[in-house]
């Protein structure tokens, strides 16, 4: 699983870093910031689904853990201000799904981080994977574009929104099934 979800999260990684290398104009600082938290959180994070590290290298999994929730709020909170500061241009619908799932991936991080601070395991594990899910939107995102695209041609403006939005849904559904599928000794306590 670890190495399907870097895979995924790779992606957009080299797509952004493409496009960036042969853009005419530099980034501002909130696309760079959001692209260089956006590579470790993504790379970095995939690892941390790996039972084994878990198990063989706690001390290796909580350090990760630490520099991944300072990178993922970067991501989520760079994501919901170029999302506001491209709402004239991009229009409401896809502003909106972009400010609900930033919004969303930020309060997953937290809660992710407050339940690990009390000790709360299942709810630890639960909250940061749905952060990480909507973290991967930008893969499944490239995909169901590809897809589509490969299938009818090029979206048009609202497809192409209407796929972003059925990406982050999508993603929050296979890890909220992730989650309710954990053995019952693990699962108790999540929500």
């Amino acid at each position: 699983m670890p190495a399907g979800l870097i895979l995924l999260g790779a992606a957009p990684l080299a797509a952004g870093t493409v496009s960036l290398s042969v853009s005419a104009a530099p980034p501002s600082p909130a696309v760079l910031l959001h692209a260089l938290a956006a590579a470790p959180y993504t790379l970095l994070g995939g690892l941390q689904f790996a039972p084994g590290l878990r198990a063989r290298r706690p001390g290796l999994h909580r350090a990760a853990g630490r520099l991944l929730v300072v990178c993922g709020l970067v991501v989520a909170l760079t994501g919901l201000w170029l999302a506001v500061a491209n709402a004239w241009h991009d229009g409401p619908l896809p502003t909106g799904f972009r400010i609900a799932a930033g919004t969303l991936m930020a309060g997953s991080i937290v809660l992710g981080y407050a339940a690990i601070r009390r000790r709360d395991i299942a709810r630890h594990r639960a909250w940061m994977a749905r952060g990480y899910a909507l973290g991967l939107g930008a893969g499944t995102q490239l995909v169901l574009l590809a897809f589509a695209s490969v299938i009818s041609g090029p979206p048009g403006p609202l497809s192409t929104t209407l796929l972003m939005g059925l990406a982050w849904a999508g993603n929050l559904a296979v890890a909220e099934w992730g989650v309710r599928r954990r053995p019952q000794r693990l699962r108790r306590s999540v929500s």
